[in-house]
């Protein structure tokens, strides 16, 4: 198990150039990184992957930016350029060494509406349709995607352990598991420790945030029963931070970050470490 960062925390989009960040990050005693990747052309995934080597980083996961234009269940358009999008996170993933490729990866996000349940199957089986070709793509290339269902407000289409789960099985494919974060479940699952628990051997990716976007630990959630379900299904996956801030403008609007999470958002990532080591016993 390793503990990462979202570089959300600090950049907006990443680019190559955002490659300055690493050695503090290494410093502060990270030892991966999670990279949203905005736009195909933002990053030059060679240099980047150099760039983290330099700094003894591993970049763990990949995390996609499922923006306007990116929908599995919208239009044909809307279609094909999710696809080609992911396609390429993809591609990037294996240079990047083989990286994780996380996130609500099924539809844009920010569409919340109330469908009709005849709606929400065509639009579920719709996804099913788009995502088979694209996993046995990433199965292909040694890739793992990992699907996150995010809360209500963020989605009508995917919320809960249960209802990821039901679309991994519908996928069918080795290269596809679970992304659960603790800030969505916050929101949406009865018992965070059960949802992992139901979760199992296929859940392939955690977000680590507090119950306000703010440091892991400095919230009212409970992580002792979580660490605890994590380590009883045997997850040795990253634990990676994804917090937000008022410093980076198009994040903190589209997340609804309105106010100072914390005096510093340095803090978020040193304390946030400091206490997942301490949650988990790690030195």
């Amino acid at each position: 198990m390793r503990f990462g960062l979202n570089t959300f925390l600090y950049a907006s989009p990443f680019t190559t150039e955002s490659v300055k960040l690493f050695p503090k990050l290494k410093k502060w005693g990270f030892e991966t990184v999670e990279i949203p990747v905005e736009a195909l052309e933002h990053i030059d995934p060679v240099k980047v992957k150099a760039a983290a080597d330099k700094a003894g980083l591993s970049i763990g996961t990949i995390c996609a930016c499922m923006g306007p234009g990116r929908d599995f269940r919208g239009s044909p358009e809307d279609q094909r350029n999710a696809a080609e999008y992911v396609r390429g996170l993809i591609d990037q993933a294996v240079v990047l060494g083989h990286a994780r490729v996380i996130g609500p990866l099924y539809s844009v996000v920010g569409l919340a509406e109330a469908h009709e349940e005849a709606e929400r199957k065509l639009q579920f089986d719709l996804v099913v349709k788009n995502l088979k070709p694209i996993a046995k793509y990433a199965e292909e290339r040694g890739v793992t995607l990992c699907i996150e269902p995010l809360n209500r407000f963020e989605t009508d289409f995917l919320n809960t352990c249960e209802q990821g789960l039901k679309l991994i099985k519908a996928i069918g494919s080795k290269a596809v598991k679970l992304h659960l974060d603790t800030f969505h479940m916050n929101i949406e699952e009865k018992n965070q420790a059960a949802a992992i628990l139901r979760a199992g051997p296929l859940l392939g990716h955690f977000h680590a945030c507090g119950s306000d976007r703010g440091t892991p630990g400095g919230d009212h959630i409970d992580w002792k029963p979580i660490v605890s379900a994590l380590k009883q299904i045997g997850y040795n996956g990253d634990v990676v931070i994804e917090s937000f801030t008022t410093d980076v403008k198009v994040i903190a609007r589209a997340a609804a970050i309105w106010r100072k999470m914390e005096p510093k958002r340095d803090d978020i990532a040193v304390n946030g470490l400091a206490n997942l080591k301490k949650f988990f016993k790690r030195k």
